[in-house]
């Protein structure tokens, strides 16, 4: 039985790879939909599952693990930029608050459908226009939810977190651990 990660994020193979897992990458291209009805909890655990169920019609018999990473701010959903002036304007929002990160995971096999999804509260430092500027012109923000990267550049940003640090890089990596342990008897291997 292998394990299929329905993503091409580089961030998500890093942390499978770094814990031992042994998996393929099947990146999904299907046009995620959010539905705004959902919570966004809910929201980020449906786009993982589309994902997920996409790949899964490929490997049924195989584990696929889908993910996919929310930003929200007062409730709304912050999704990655549409350019640099985007970016900022994200930043700025951010600025000298706390806001949520949510990673949304699905776990399916023979349709059979885990879904859970993580929140990570984070506080961002009241940055400078001219700070936030700097960080938009490495390019950086350009995709990742809520503009910036916490295991790059962007960690200048942040104050501090409470919560999961790798739920904020983009994969919950214990809570997916305990999941596949429990659900699908798969320990860590390597």
């Amino acid at each position: 039985m292998k394990l299929i990660l329905a993503s091409a994020s580089p961030r998500r193979k890093e942390i499978l790879s770094s814990m031992g897992y042994q998996f393929q990458v099947e990146p999904s291209n299907i046009e995620e939909r959010q539905n705004p009805e959902l919570p966004p909890k809910e929201i980020a655990a449906d786009l993982a599952r589309q994902k997920a169920v996409d790949i899964s019609k490929k490997y049924p018999n195989e584990i696929v693990l889908g993910a996919d990473t929310i930003v929200v701010l007062d409730d709304k959903v912050l999704g990655k930029p549409k350019d640099e002036d985007d970016a900022f304007c994200m930043l700025q929002s951010l600025r000298g608050r706390e806001h949520q990160v949510i990673t949304g995971v699905a776990l399916v096999k023979n349709e059979k459908i885990h879904c859970f999804s993580v929140t990570t509260k984070v506080w961002m430092m009241d940055a400078s226009d001219e700070q936030l500027k700097a960080y938009v012109r490495t390019k950086e923000p350009l995709d990742k939810a809520g503009s910036y990267g916490i295991q790059g550049k962007g960690a200048l940003l942040v104050e501090k977190i409470e919560g999961d640090y790798f739920n904020v890089v983009g994969l919950p990596i214990q809570k997916i651990a305990h999941v596949l342990s429990q659900k699908f008897q798969i320990e860590v291997m390597g």
